[in-house]
């Protein structure tokens, strides 16, 4: 049994496990960041019930913390409103980190703004993954929050590695990019000026547009692209382009660190923070698309020797250091709230 999902889980002086609700209840960050000392409550699978106020409300006696990561987005603004609403009836701890200050899901940024703006009114602690986040919600919430590292969510395959020249973009239903064709054109033709080539993972029912005379490009790839092992596909590159148009932060751009891929990131939101040894192209909601920055950054980057694979010793160091503050923030709001 995972010892955070195991009720005998309690610390060295004998007291209680705090029993934590993370919304969602699984996912490889929330995984890498709970402390081995709580007791995890909630349900596997679907939208958690912890963000129903009638079930927080009849359920607030078997839960000390609620903690909000995501999984909030397909909520209407009033409804994350009744949940803070409820957080405050019940005096259940609410704390939350900010992944995303603007959701990669939503072509509009009111409903994701209006759910951050009660979120963060009503979380006792706040946390986010760098400091450019943390001082843009300073600036647009009045919140200064906690910030943390990403930590180590994939570890690398001692018998794979990245061969050299070999490009990667993934293509996802869904996924807020720019047009496919153009994004496709301008990454193969940074490839290309670098001596590589480019591999399209492409998203089973993703329709991938026509490409023309780039179909006919030896240099041109095409892989499925297979969630179960996107850690391997990523491992197997020199170079991977983040194609998103809008977002904050990227699990995936700590996989690429995990296994020693160099990452070309986009100039949205914070990833330039989240790790120095990325190379930023032109792809953000205020200034659009430049495909001449793409195909130079893909270039660049392939001029570049692959990154090794992080220190294993560490990332370990590190996801240990981050689960230290998660588990002292619990103990301070539990301990609030004795208190009160």
């Amino acid at each position: 049994m995972d010892p955070v999902d195991d009720p005998r889980a309690a610390d060295t002086v004998g007291l209680p496990a705090i029993r934590v609700a993370s919304i969602p209840h699984r996912d490889p960050y929330v995984d890498a960041v709970l402390p081995a000392g709580v007791v995890r409550v909630g349900r596997e699978q679907g939208p958690s019930p912890w963000l129903d106020p009638a079930y927080l409300t009849a359920h607030a006696d078997e839960v000390d913390v609620v903690h909000v990561h995501s999984g909030y987005g397909h909520l209407p603004e009033d409804e994350i409103v009744c949940f803070t609403e409820a957080i405050r009836r019940t005096g259940v701890p609410l704390v939350t980190t900010v992944h995303q200050l603007r959701d990669p899901a939503q072509a509009l940024p009111t409903r994701h703004d209006a759910h951050l703006r009660a979120l963060l009114a009503t979380a006792e602690v706040v946390f986010t993954l760098t400091p450019g986040a943390a001082d843009e919600i300073a600036d647009r919430y009045g919140r200064t929050p906690i910030v943390v590292a990403h930590p180590s969510v994939a570890v690398p395959d001692p018998e794979g590695g990245g061969e050299r020249g070999v490009v990667g973009l993934p293509l996802r239903s869904g996924t807020c990019m720019p047009e496919p064709a153009a994004l496709v054109r301008a990454a193969l033709n940074g490839a290309v000026n670098g001596g590589g080539r480019l591999r399209l993972f492409v998203e089973p029912g993703f329709v991938l547009p026509p490409l023309g005379e780039m179909a006919e490009s030896a240099s041109l790839e095409l892989e499925p692209l297979d969630e179960e092992r996107w850690a391997a596909q990523l491992q197997e590159l020199h170079v991977a382009v983040l194609p998103q148009s809008r977002g904050t932060h990227s699990t995936e751009l700590e996989v690429c660190r995990d296994v020693g891929t160099r990452v070309v990131a986009p100039s949205c939101g914070w990833f330039a923070d989240q790790w120095s040894d990325v190379v930023t192209y032109g792809n953000d909601e205020e200034h659009g698309f430049d495909p001449v920055s793409l195909n130079g950054a893909v270039a660049a980057a392939l001029t570049r020797p692959a990154p090794r694979p992080a220190d294993r010793t560490w990332r370990e160091q590190q996801r240990a250091a981050v689960q230290d503050v998660h588990a002292q923030v619990y103990a301070q709001v539990v301990g609030d709230r004795v208190a009160s």
